[in-house]
């Protein structure tokens, strides 16, 4: 198999066919990933932005935007094309994150102004998806039963993390990680499950059908949630605050952005 074939059949075909994710692509978006965290992390440093919560709070608006182009997407209000849908679509939306930290902070520099500046300028490319959105109404159709569904599985499993932050440390001290994946699991059975719709992942593929149900979401994100977290807190205790933060910064969005996609285009998708 030349380079071409296979860039084209483990990277090109599983967006243009929607095949979703393989081994191949799965290792090499997370090592891109991982790089790419580090060198943001690197840029904050060198622009004395603290990743506290005041730029947590400015990049809300940014962590939105991802999931609501994605559902725009595969509910038809947007072309899909590889810079739309994942994980092209997610490089986009980072790459306005960063471009608009940047150009904020050459303007003002580091400080207080910078975060609400940041903040507001994402508000505005959220009402930009919004009103794309509203424009392509008629491509939505509201599933009303889905809260039916939803609503007791997302209390029942995140009913399991409280018990489960009262008896344990670690996972009381990242609760916000636990809360938010559960969500994202939540989305997922919930979609599965009830609407017909199937899990793009390799690993949750894997364990959904080694396991029979879709609720094994949940048993895979307490695998890799919970040794992750083990390593920040307890093995890179002594390590630069502003980096754990950061880091878990990065697992928060992976949990919500697709928690909230898969919840869009369910709801909307009746």
């Amino acid at each position: 198999m030349g380079l071409y074939e296979f860039f084209y059949r483990y990277f090109v075909a599983p967006i243009k066919y929607n095949e979703g994710y393989n081994v191949v692509n799965t290792l090499v978006y997370a090592l891109i990933l991982g790089i790419a965290v580090i060198l943001l992390y690197e840029m904050l440093k060198k622009m004395k932005v603290r990743v506290d919560e005041r730029f947590f709070l400015a990049l809300i608006p940014y962590i939105i935007l991802g999931p609501l182009m994605r559902s725009a997407t595969d509910l038809g209000a947007l072309p899909r094309t590889y810079l739309t849908v994942s994980p092209g679509g997610y490089f986009v939306i980072a790459s306005f994150a960063i471009a608009s930290l940047f150009a904020v902070w050459r303007h003002i520099g580091p400080g207080d102004k910078l975060y609400s500046l940041y903040r507001d300028f994402g508000w505005v490319l959220v009402g930009g998806m919004l009103f794309v959105m509203i424009i392509n109404w008629e491509k939505f159709s509201i599933r009303w039963d889905y809260f039916k569904y939803f609503i007791p599985a997302l209390a029942v499993s995140e009913a399991f993390i409280w018990l489960l932050a009262r008896k344990f440390e670690l996972v009381r001290n990242n609760r916000v990680i636990f809360y938010t994946h559960f969500y994202d699991a939540t989305t997922t059975f919930v979609g599965i499950q009830f609407f017909g719709f199937w899990e793009q992942h390799v690993l949750a593929r894997w364990l959904i059908g080694s396991f029979g149900t879709p609720a094994a979401m949940y048993l895979e994100k307490l695998l890799i949630i919970t040794p992750v977290v083990y390593i920040l807190d307890r093995l890179m205790k002594g390590e630069d605050p502003d980096l754990i933060n950061f880091v878990k910064l990065a697992i928060f969005i992976l949990g919500f952005g697709p928690g909230t996609r898969n919840l869009l285009i369910t709801l909307l998708s009746g």
